[in-house]
């Protein structure tokens, strides 16, 4: 028994000599600067992006010497989360724990960019490209990469309604791909915040933002969304076609002349006119209020609604208040 007694107690001496040797070894990492080569670093750091794939991206440039444990340290010190996204230039070698102290700083030249609720991805598109971050051809080309679908489980029907609206900080010398994921990173966390309200109301998250989608493009109003909403909601559960005018206009060329009969019958897969239930995919990207809306629609009786040619809409529970609402807002202006 004595002979088993010490045999553990060396075993747990040695233990702790070694962890005791771990500790310093780590210590002195995370003290001494990696030997950054005479070209320095130029790292980009996307918004929302997990701080691992940060210590990666940091250990392929050179800058720390182990990315795991720059990662394990900023978690023990609760630093993994207050990364500010952007541009970094690392010129001269800096410790583990310097380099995290540079990552909380404002990035070198970082630029505020806002992309608007209700915009699709062409329209995304185009405003990066006005902005200087690339041609809409190279987004096009990243967005419709079936390798990002994939990485963020996204639809077959891809990145539209998934490009989160909101005001990022990009470099200007950013990546198109980065730029991108940033925007699905964005949504991912949104998205996961809403999912058990979403489970709740029965939606799967494709519907719960191609109904969002639906709703930001018939209203800008804020206390109309989840009235619209409860509007679809009903519209839905007795089987009614939506007959949502923007999901006409999606995908049509001109997307901002008048409706056309033969618009309100054209057989796209988008045309609520034609084809009951939802779109088959998102017709815009929405922003968190209108995917709120969507799986918190406000209780009410009407079946319809109509503008009032002044930003608000008219409702109506039947189809007689409908048309008396439509000739009222709609006949003396045509």
């Amino acid at each position: 028994m004595r002979r088993v007694l010490g045999l553990l107690g060396l075993i747990a001496v040695a233990g702790c000599i070694a962890a005791a040797a771990a500790g310093a070894w780590a210590w002195r990492v995370l003290h001494t600067p990696a030997p950054l080569t005479p070209a320095g670093a130029v790292i980009f750091v996307p918004q929302g992006e997990p701080f691992r794939a940060v210590a990666a991206r940091l250990h392929r440039a050179g800058v720390v010497r182990h990315a795991w444990l720059l990662t394990a340290w900023a978690r023990y010190r609760g630093l993994d989360r207050s990364v500010r996204s952007g541009v970094y230039r690392f010129t001269r070698p800096l410790s583990p724990i310097g380099v995290l102290e540079a990552l909380q700083s404002r990035s070198d030249d970082a630029r505020l960019i806002t992309i608007p609720e209700g915009r699709t991805a062409e329209q995304i598109a185009a405003l990066l490209e006005e902005q200087g971050y690339g041609g809409r051809d190279v987004f096009r080309c990243v967005m419709e990469d079936g390798r990002l679908l994939q990485e963020f489980a996204l639809p077959a029907t891809g990145v539209e309604g998934y490009l989160f609206p909101d005001t990022y900080s990009f470099s200007p010398m950013a990546e198109p791909g980065d730029i991108v994921r940033a925007m699905l990173v964005r949504f991912r966390q949104e998205s996961a915040t809403l999912a058990a309200r979403r489970a709740a109301s029965g939606l799967s998250e494709v519907d719960m933002v191609t109904l969002a989608s639906v709703i930001e493009k018939e209203t800008g109003l804020a206390d109309e969304r989840k009235l619209i909403a409860g509007v679809f909601h009903n519209r839905l559960r007795i089987g009614m076609p939506l007959q949502s005018d923007p999901t006409v206009l999606y995908g049509r060329n001109d997307s901002h002349g008048p409706i056309t009969r033969a618009d309100l019958n054209a057989p796209g897969l988008y045309n609520t006119y034609v084809h009951r239930g939802l779109p088959v995919g998102p017709i815009a990207n929405p922003g968190r209020a209108a995917l709120e809306a969507a799986i918190d629609p406000l209780p009410t009786t009407a079946l319809y609604f109509v503008s009032r040619n002044d930003g608000s809409h008219e409702f109506s529970d039947t189809l007689d208040e409908h048309n008396r609402a439509v000739r009222q807002y709609q006949r003396k202006h045509e």
